[in-house]
């Protein structure tokens, strides 16, 4: 048999792996300084772009894309060649790919501190930078299917169904989650509302999770755990049922975000079943891997490759059973927006991505440089001091996500709340928020480590771009398959197939739980007494989006008692029928605001904004002096129109003398909420005192009715006021 010579692609495989390690070092350094913004919430104080709103997302975002992101990539782009003894079809695709997503991550570092934000959990990036990420990511599958079809190994190793799976999956996901109605070159609005918007989210945001950060992890298991232990893996029939139960099963647990909530019950079940079926493909993957590495445990103890791969594994076991359990209706109850969720969250991220993404890191540098890694110690050192920090950082999460359940809970036998001050039980958990911070200082530390670890063993080592290898070509066979062999393994052979059953089996979900909830009215029951924002109050809500504010708050009620005697009367599906996007949130780092609509002033809201802890005592909230003072807190008034004629595309029944009139609107809500402010003393001296200056000093004074504060307060203050709420629940 003739054997055939060409080069694997080492240069693209260094260029991923080298932007896995500065983006990790960066979305963890943000996501430190975050965990710090809790102990010390003026930490940035007054910088708009360093506030904890529009921070959060760019660090899940650096974390999840760069860091996890280009690990994935780095992973796949090594071990796709060499399962199929190819290179890849096109190094020109191979560095747009490269190039294009580091741009889309640079992009995002730029915008999201500047407050250019759908709020849409993972999916906060605004449309330029969506049709870019769809764009990058067919360049990718492309070069992948490609490298398949030219492949010199007739067969398809379980790592690349998976790979294939993530390819189609994230592309569904990503495309249909991100249909938007652009309004200017950085600002647009979902083009889902209310209810049917957080379905499609957490469709996608569940998914996310599934096909960015388990499915390609998994191949990459599949693949480098083999490798690194020299063992083959555990099962192959086991692979072939964790594959395609996995990849149908996961599709449909999106729901189990939104329990309790107002999406349709039938949706809400469809969730907790499929969440709770998905434990069992979970854990068979778990098997599969830990068990590959039978006969070679005394290997694990001395190798920090797999010491790193063995706990990801396990903590890929821990999140993908503690999420079963999360949808079951009872422990949800309990669990959602605390911090129980961060807890689970975390120990997906920083133990299954992050060791696996540290596993790899370390068993590839060696090898792309012809050398032995610097020092194993030092790696050793890296593993333990990042377990620590994943301890140290998940359990006082847990604890705290308890603590606050059970407080929000209590009540006294005359039946009012024990803690009916929200702020009661941000101040009991703070000493978890320390040991929090703590933990994540030692993981971030073991990553400094690494660092070190990685330049040292480059610089003693030489690059190696283009590695000879050769096999022989790949002989045409037929189509049709044969008497003694499977179906499984006739399809391994036929990549397209695969690739349309993968497509197949994924669509199955989504467009069951999805197009029902779209299509049928009935699911979605209106209520004649909502109506759409007013114009000032529809830039408030943009206000409230572009600060981060839902990364903290949430706009959703259940029907609990404690949560009914806390806020008030419980969501109802039909009050979001215009909040393009929905803002229902996920966390509540502070009390819910769907009922928050005139329980207080607007001084005490002014105040509130201004500094949190003058009304608050104890309160962690930041504040916000550029909505107040300066030429950063003028309302910019003109588009109001265009967002009011887009809001009308997508079904809000503004008028046209509505649109005409919006200005004049805006003027005479702004003035009344001014007159209102009047009222507090000692805004009406300093609001003069700020006139007399810029007067005196020639600047240009912009009057409060025109201050963006103005349109916040006009928002908050219609939240939850659509509907007739009992006095006694106010």
């Amino acid at each position: 048999m003739k054997m055939q010579q060409f080069h694997y692609d080492n240069k693209i495989v260094t260029k991923f792996l080298y932007a896995t390690i500065v983006f990790g070092v960066v979305g963890m350094a943000v996501g430190l300084l975050l965990a710090f913004m809790f102990l010390f919430p003026n930490l940035t104080d007054g910088i708009s772009w360093l506030s904890f709103g529009r921070l959060r997302p760019l660090h899940t975002n650096a974390v999840i894309f760069a860091f996890v992101g280009n690990a994935m990539f780095a992973g796949i782009y090594y071990s796709l060649q060499r399962l199929l003894k190819a290179r890849m079809a096109s190094d020109l695709l191979s560095n747009i790919n490269f190039w294009g997503w580091q741009l889309i991550i640079v992009a995002a570092a730029i915008s999201l501190p500047l407050g250019y934000s759908t709020s849409k959990e993972y999916a906060e990036l605004e449309w330029p930078i969506d049709i870019a990420i769809a764009l990058i990511w067919v360049v990718f599958g492309v070069n992948m299917i490609w490298t398949i079809l030219k492949r010199r190994q007739r067969h398809l190793y379980v790592a690349i169904w998976f790979y294939i799976a993530t390819f189609v999956t994230v592309a569904v996901l990503h495309i249909f989650n991100s249909l938007e109605l652009p309004i200017s070159a950085m600002k647009s609005y979902s083009v889902y509302a209310g209810v049917q918007d957080a379905l499609v989210q957490w469709w996608y945001g569940h998914n996310a999770v599934a096909f960015f950060l388990t499915t390609p992890y998994l191949g990459l298991m599949y693949y480098f755990v083999p490798k690194a232990a020299n063992r083959p893996v555990y099962s192959y029939r086991l692979s072939i049922v964790h594959f395609w139960s996995l990849i149908f099963l996961y599709i449909w647990a999106g729901p189990h975000h939104l329990l309790y909530t107002a999406l349709p019950e039938w949706a809400q079940n469809l969730g907790v079943a499929f969440s709770v079926m998905l434990l069992m493909p979970s854990w068979g993957g778990m098997i599969n891997g830990l068990l590959t590495l039978r006969g070679a445990w005394d290997k694990v103890r001395t190798d920090p490759v797999l010491k790193f791969m063995v706990v990801a594994i396990t903590g890929y076991g821990m999140a993908t059973f503690e999420g079963p359990m999360l949808s079951l209706k009872n422990v949800n109850a309990i669990a959602h927006f605390t911090d129980w969720i961060i807890a689970h969250v975390h120990v997906g991220a920083l133990a299954w991505n992050g060791f696996m993404a540290f596993g790899i890191i370390y068993y590839l540098i060696p090898r792309l440089f012809k050398t032995k890694l610097h020092s194993i110690g030092l790696a050793n050192l890296h593993f333990w001091l990042g377990t620590l920090g994943i301890i140290m950082y998940a359990l006082p999460m847990y604890v705290a996500g308890f603590t606050q359940a059970s407080m929000w809970k209590q009540f006294n036998p005359d039946g009012t709340l024990v803690y009916g001050n929200f702020l009661e039980t941000v101040t009991e958990i703070m000493p978890m928020y320390w040991m929090r911070a703590i933990g994540g200082t030692l993981y971030i530390i073991g990553m400094f480590i690494l660092v070190y670890n990685v330049i040292a063993t480059v610089r003693s080592g030489s690059s190696v771009q283009d590695e000879l290898a050769e096999a022989p070509a790949l002989e045409r066979v037929t189509k049709k398959r044969t008497s003694n062999e499977g179906w499984h393994t006739w399809l391994e052979r036929r990549p397209i197939q695969l690739t349309l059953l993968a497509t197949v089996a994924i669509l199955i979900g989504g467009i069951i739980q999805i197009v029902p909830t779209i299509m049928v009215k009935s699911n979605i029951p209106t209520i004649s007494s909502v109506k759409p924002y007013s114009p000032l109050e529809l830039e408030g809500r943009d206000i409230y989006i572009r600060e981060g504010c839902v990364g903290c708050h949430s706009q959703m009620i259940r029907p609990f008692r404690s949560e009914v005697e806390r806020y008030g009367e419980y969501s109802k599906a039909g009050e979001f029928v215009y909040d393009h996007p929905f803002l229902w949130g996920s966390k509540r780092t502070g009390p819910d605001l769907h009922r928050i609509g005139a329980k207080y002033s607007d001084n005490w809201h002014f105040n509130h904004m201004y500094d949190p802890q003058s009304t608050s005592s104890g309160s962690i909230m930041p504040r916000y002096p550029w909505l107040i003072s300066g030429s950063s807190s003028q309302l910019d008034k003109s588009m109001t129109e265009a967002k009011m004629e887009a809001m009308v595309t997508l079904g809000v029944p503004y008028t046209d003398e509505d649109i005409a009139n919006a200005q004049e609107h805006m003027l005479a809500q702004g003035a009344q909420i001014e007159q209102n402010l009047y009222s507090d003393p000692d805004f009406a001296k300093n609001y003069e005192a700020d006139k007399k200056y810029a007067s005196e000093n020639g600047e240009d004074f912009i009057e409060m009715k025109n201050r963006e504060i103005v349109a916040i307060i006009a928002y908050l203050q219609r939240l939850g006021t659509d509907i007739q709420v009992k006095p006694e629940q106010q």
